[in-house]
């Protein structure tokens, strides 16, 4: 025999059944208690923060943990990638997104979810409009570009790319049996003074970018991720500063001295991780740079005044002074275009 339900245990139905899909909800992780070791608890997504230039790429990745903190797979599958807070846009599959032509901060924009998308992470991007360094024109060619003059003091050296002096005419040290330079040298030209034009312009350049980050002590055991750091006053780097690109090629990195720029050899490293390139990593220096012994560095001095690697020092950048003289003052200096 039918029974028909009266309306006051319809009603009670109608606030069973939303309840019943919370509970179940809520006991996603498991049917019984909380969250248990083996089971997702949470989704982090890498890397996180990141900073892009417009129509930049990023690959993120998201990794599972349980409650241990251990790594465990994504699950239910499948994972869904989506940017949620504007800022460019992704591939739901694969995670690669992309920047837009919009420049701010788009904090937690990239979100990955499991096949339930109730377990979820959050990712910030930063978007850009600064291009991948300012352009150096002719002189991009210059391992070491000086307006006064090029001096090797204590053979041997090797500076793997051209030399220039502008508007001064004078190398020393340089020649068989002395310090060797692979590329072409201008002394005094045409070509050296254009290339000085086309350095001014890259300075200036530099000096105009907007800091994103005031530097505050030395750098020297620090990580960095990229943006325009600025101090002041001098620059130290005192123990290794490592460069994170975070997982993109284009990561640009400009460093502004407000006086001088010192590494302190032969600890007074650059290493790059993550895609940092060298030729994306700009020193602007409003005085005069100094590579203690022993310095391995990276990316491009543009200074003012003065530039000097005191010896055994490895370059891989440039070093471009505008006023004054560029300076090899022991032996074993090497410069290698990046």
């Amino acid at each position: 025999m039918l029974r028909t339900l009266a309306a006051p245990r319809l009603a009670r139905l109608a606030v069973v059944v939303p309840f019943a899909a919370l509970l179940a909800a809520a006991c996603e992780h498991t049917a019984i208690g909380p969250p248990t070791a083996g089971q997702l608890l949470a989704i982090t997504v890498t890397p996180n923060p990141v900073t892009l230039n417009t129509g930049g790429p990023q690959q993120f990745v998201a990794v599972g943990t349980d409650v241990n903190g251990a790594v465990v797979p994504v699950t239910p599958t499948p994972l869904t990638w989506s940017a949620v807070a504007g800022g460019g846009t992704i591939n739901s599959g694969s995670g690669v997104f992309t920047a837009g032509a919009t420049v701010g901060t788009f904090t937690g924009t990239v979100r990955a979810c499991n096949g339930t998308g109730l377990t979820c992470g959050f990712a910030t991007v930063t978007v850009s409009n600064l291009a991948v360094g300012p352009p150096l024109g002719t002189a991009a060619t210059y391992g070491i570009l000086a307006g006064a003059s090029v001096t090797c003091a204590s053979p041997p050296g090797t500076i793997n790319a051209d030399v220039g002096v502008s508007p001064g005419t004078a190398t020393t040290g340089f020649g068989p049996g002395l310090c060797t330079i692979t590329g072409a040298t201008h002394l005094g030209d045409a070509i050296a003074a254009q290339a000085q034009v086309d350095l001014t312009a890259t300075y200036n350049a530099l000096v105009a970018y907007t800091c994103t980050t005031a530097i505050v002590a030395d750098l020297g055991g620090t990580t960095i991720t990229p943006g325009v750091y600025c101090s002041g006053s001098s620059v130290g780097v005192t123990g290794t500063l490592t460069l994170d690109g975070q997982g993109n090629a284009n990561a640009l990195f400009v460093i502004k001295a407000g006086s001088t720029l010192t590494t302190a050899g032969p600890n007074g490293n650059i290493a790059l991780i993550n895609g940092t390139q060298a030729k994306n990593v700009w020193w602007q220096v409003t005085s005069s740079a100094t590579l203690g012994t022993g310095t391995t560095f990276r990316g491009n001095i543009v200074a003012l005044q003065t530039i000097t690697l005191a010896g055994t020092d490895t370059m891989i950048g440039r070093a471009l002074a505008r006023n004054g003289s560029v300076s090899l003052s022991a032996t074993n200096n090497s410069i290698t275009l990046p």
